[in-house]
């Protein structure tokens, strides 16, 4: 049996939501072992954090360049192979290039990048170095969904008409309304959270979705995004029209002032044929619909799904699986893809995905800012 893929941790300490549930899904199905980290930017923090989660402190280092240049010190067989970074996203793309100019495999939180020229760079650095590199749009690992880009793939739809997507969130709503607890949360912060808030947190996932399970690319769209006050530089809620590179067209909402609403992902894709629709927090359940038949539903873990599907379920039928499993599926995609095996090419983000993402979400701020125009997707 192969030896467990040496891991490193950038970012994600303390009560990082993020941190614990990549640290989770490294550990799923036996493929990880964390060997070094910069959880926090506080050594001492840094140190005590290792402690807590019984992490080995002599590879949790003062900084990210000191792990560079100390990593590079030790023999192939025992320095880092990937590191996932957990940053704030003004981290993403230093860090990420400089791991990949050493040699390392990457594992990014998205978006990859602040802006869309980064991305670029990013791509061009990659194909230098020759690694893997995977962005975590975590929904993409959930069985239901690589089931229904699978069924689509096969036609199960007919021709796409019309994709429909929301993501919608509540927790902006109650640190909005007052500017010192904007300043509060980075995400709120251009200098630390890049170009967009809402678009680039969530709404990115929408668009993600909509290219993964339906293969086909956004070729334009118009946006109208909201910020609310007039002193707050972020969008927090906005609206996109798209239309593909076929006749197709859809829409993108995406809100984090949404009252009320926890982290309501869910995607409808009609086709001429048949219609496919998904939810986040009712993951287990694809929902298959038509005009002559019967609503039917499928689940997680039967012999009817695909192999993709199958290789992301992890329990019988009947036990629900939920975002660590769905993370944890896509870091199985990637250890397969360090270790030369062979894999389904639906099995994690890619950095052309990233590329994507960052795309998408100039073209929402561009289109925004023109007065709503349409606007190409590069």
């Amino acid at each position: 049996m192969s030896k467990k893929i040496r891991l490193g941790i950038l970012g994600g300490g303390g009560d990082s939501l993020i941190g614990v549930l990549h640290r989770i899904a490294s550990f799923m199905n036996d493929n990880y072992q964390i060997v070094g980290a910069v959880f926090n930017p506080d050594f001492n923090a840094n140190v005590d954090f290792a402690k807590e989660i019984d992490i080995p402190t002599n590879r949790v280092y003062k900084d990210f360049d000191t792990l560079i240049v100390e990593e590079l010190k030790l023999p192939k067989e025992e320095r880092i192979q990937v590191c996932t970074i957990l940053t704030p996203n003004f981290l993403h793309f230093p860090m990420a290039k400089k791991l990949l100019e050493n040699g390392f495999h990457v594992i990014c939180e998205k978006p990859m990048t602040t802006t869309y020229e980064e991305a670029i760079i990013l791509q061009e650095t990659l194909k230098k170095a020759g690694t893997i590199f995977a962005v975590t749009y975590t929904y993409t690992g959930y069985p239901m969904v690589r089931q229904m880009r699978e069924m689509i793939k096969d036609g199960a739809l007919g021709t796409i008409q019309k994709v429909d997507v929301r993501y919608y969130q509540g927790w902006l709503n109650p640190i909005v309304h007052e500017k010192a607890k904007r300043s509060t949360t980075w995400r709120l912060d251009p200098e630390k959270a890049g170009l967009s808030c809402c678009m680039g947190d969530i709404g990115v996932h929408a668009f993600n979705m909509i290219e993964y399970t339906t293969g086909m690319q956004v070729k334009s769209l118009l946006a109208d995004l909201n910020y609310l006050y007039e002193d707050n530089k972020m969008d927090i809620d906005g609206t996109a029209l798209i239309r593909f590179n076929t006749n197709a067209k859809g829409v993108i909402r995406a809100s984090q002032i949404a009252t009320g609403e926890e982290n309501g992902l869910a995607i409808t894709i009609y086709g001429n044929k048949g219609g496919f629709r998904w939810e986040q927090e009712n993951p287990n359940h694809l929902y298959v619909m038509s005009d002559d038949k019967p609503m039917q539903v499928y689940k997680p873990g039967h012999a009817y799904n695909s192999d993709l599907s199958l290789n992301g379920t992890k329990l019988p039928p009947g036990h629900p699986e939920g975002i660590f499993d769905s993370m944890a599926n896509i870091y199985l995609g990637v250890a397969k893809a360090i270790r030369g095996e062979k894999y389904n090419d639906g099995e994690f983000p890619t950095m052309l995905d990233g590329v994507r993402g960052l795309s998408f979400i100039q073209s929402c701020i561009d289109s925004h800012n023109d007065g709503n125009t349409w606007i190409d997707i590069k």
